[in-house]
């Protein structure tokens, strides 16, 4: 970035690093101490919908590198949409298997963007819940390099627990990269990893 640059206030974009999701292990402690989430063993990798024969074959590639994990129980990666036409590759693990979920999950976003799919990413997810039964999702910016939390509140219509969110955001600030910007805090209703 040149001078002239900061002058104007411009700024580059920063720069994904997917190794960023290994940080999510670590912060499940966190957030379990500090608010009684634990993991559902469940996560998704949300992009722009793709379609043809490259996609497929790298959606192919996705499955049989996740099938190779002997250890795994049911389907390695499930390709869904949903309502606002985004495409999410699902992956489920058992709730005590975060890790290898943070595996999946990288793996998946690494073999989209090595495929030159990377400009359609959008966000990756692993999902939570509590005693209470609330849902909170650690939501990866792809373009941003950093999270945010994201709570649905149950029941019908669309509303999110945004104290809940920034009690999460607080615990979280030592473990992760959190978005500041929290316009940035996209809700992602419906999403299938949650």
């Amino acid at each position: 970035m040149g001078l002239l640059d900061i002058l104007l206030g411009r700024t580059k974009p920063v720069a994904p690093d997917l190794d960023e999701l290994f940080a999510l292990p670590s912060a499940a402690v966190t957030l379990e101490a500090a608010a009684s989430f634990t993991p559902t063993g469940r996560g998704a990798v949300c992009f722009a919908t793709v379609e043809g024969a490259a996609f497929e074959q790298t959606h192919r590639e996705v499955r049989a590198l996740l099938d190779a994990d002997t250890e795994r129980t049911g389907p390695p990666v499930e390709l869904e949409r949903d309502a606002y036409g985004y495409s999410w590759l699902v992956s489920h693990r058992s709730p005590g298997e975060l890790p290898l979920l943070v595996n999946d999950l990288h793996a998946v976003n690494d073999s989209l963007e090595i495929n030159g799919f990377g400009p359609q990413l959008l966000c990756s997810l692993a999902g939570f819940r509590d005693e209470e039964g609330r849902r909170l999702a650690l939501v990866y910016l792809y373009k941003r390099g950093t999270f945010y939390p994201f709570a649905p509140l149950p029941g019908a219509g669309q509303r999110r627990d945004s104290a809940l969110e920034l009690q999460v955001k607080a615990a979280l600030a030592g473990d992760l990269r959190i978005e500041e910007d929290l316009a940035r805090w996209f809700p992602v209703w419906g999403a299938p990893g949650l």
